[in-house]
């Protein structure tokens, strides 16, 4: 009797261990060999799922934010909790979460940075995949200043200095040795905190 396979479960296997490769090796070093091999497949059975590794890389990307804007979204939506605990959650999550998966975070510094000498450039789907995080601070800054809970503030610059200061953290993860994640909370937790009424 023939195996049956999976074909979505190990679709996702092959962009887990190639986001592990790629964190190992860089993105110019990686081969598709090494990824089927990391795989236990062969190197023909992963162009039944992807076209080159640049394809897997776009993916790997779109499946890691695409799984964790759907939890953020639940977070977001929590109404029976105050606005500055949903920001707060959210923000945190992403720190450690990032911290967790810093070999993968130097990975993507590593490849965009590659790319960029190469002439080519992936910060694209970078913004893609970041614009619906902006829009989502958008949104709670919007609930929070009509609930009154938070101060008038400029939505679209506090949301753009939400996102810096995470995106400043994610660097600093990607690329210092000492990155302490629970002082990046505190100081994002602080900003939040301020824009509060409870402040006054």
């Amino acid at each position: 009797m023939p195996k049956i396979i999976d074909h979505e479960k190990r679709r996702e296997e092959i962009l887990y261990q190639a986001l592990q490769v790629f964190a190992d090796h860089g993105y110019s070093d990686t081969s598709l060999s090494m990824i089927a091999h990391a795989c236990g497949i062969s190197r023909p059975t992963i162009y039944q799922y992807f076209r080159d590794k640049e394809e897997i890389f776009h993916v790997a990307v779109k499946k890691v934010t695409g799984d964790m804007f759907t939890q953020y979204g639940a977070i977001a939506f929590d109404t029976d909790r105050p606005v500055a605990d949903r920001l707060k959650d959210i923000c945190s999550d992403i720190i450690m979460k990032g911290y967790a998966n810093r070999d993968k975070l130097t990975a993507l510094a590593d490849v965009m940075v590659q790319r960029k000498r190469e002439g080519g450039d992936f910060s694209d789907i970078i913004m893609r995949r970041t614009v619906k995080l902006n829009i989502l601070f958008k949104r709670l800054l919007r609930y929070g200043i009509d609930s009154g809970e938070f101060h008038p503030v400029s939505v679209d610059d506090v949301s753009t200095q939400l996102y810096t200061l995470l995106e400043s953290f994610g660097f600093q993860m990607a690329l210092l040795e000492h990155f302490n994640p629970q002082t990046s909370v505190r100081l994002i937790t602080m900003f939040i905190e301020n824009l509060s009424h409870k402040q006054d």
